[in-house]
């Protein structure tokens, strides 16, 4: 199931526009290196937890190896890796050099079965990070309202670049803003 909430939000292309709802995903949880292992090893039953850690593990490192040795690397239903790279110009091709390469970029290009998770997903809309701190701080303090509005003294939250609520505020621009927003 995934959990979201729903933001006002001008897009970033086009500051006149007027703003429109959005959804934004919440994560519940980030797993471990660890914990996904297990989950694995409970779901095969073959192979232990530190056999599958290290399998991952040694994927991982062979794969930036063998990224950085310039290959394309496909691992089947799950996606290709590359990368790219960037680079600042230069006057001519003859003054270019190495030096000009400012970023390694890694690039994935998911498999069949994650091109498009959206038919197999299912939703449930939960009030904002912004709202769920607040409801939770006045059940502790044993009240029985909550004013979001004062919650969120009319900062906004911005999203990080997985779009999830980085918990960082600011004000003004085209972060979520969800004090006009009922369902947050």
């Amino acid at each position: 199931m995934i959990n979201y909430s729903v933001f006002m939000m001008t897009p970033t292309y086009s500051k006149d526009e007027t703003p429109k709802a959005y959804a934004k995903n919440q994560v519940s949880e980030i797993w471990s290196l660890e914990k996904f292992s297990k989950h694995i090893s409970d779901h095969n039953g073959v192979y232990s937890r530190g056999t599958v850690k290290g399998v991952i593990s040694d994927m991982c490192e062979c794969l930036v190896e063998q990224l950085l040795n310039g290959h394309k690397i496909q691992l089947g239903e799950l996606g290709t890796f590359g990368i790219s790279i960037s680079s600042t110009g230069a006057e001519s091709i003859e003054k270019f050099t190495s030096k000009n390469i400012k970023a390694v970029n890694i690039l994935f290009a998911p498999g069949e079965e994650f091109e498009n998770l959206l038919n197999r997903a299912e939703f449930n809309l939960v009030a904002s990070r912004t709202a769920q701190a607040a409801t939770l701080k006045a059940e502790k303090a044993g009240e029985t309202t909550v004013d979001l509005a004062a919650a969120k003294g009319g900062a906004t939250t911005t999203p990080d670049d997985s779009g999830q609520d980085s918990g960082s505020t600011e004000t003004g621009g085209n972060n979520e803003d969800d004090t006009n927003n009922p369902l947050a």
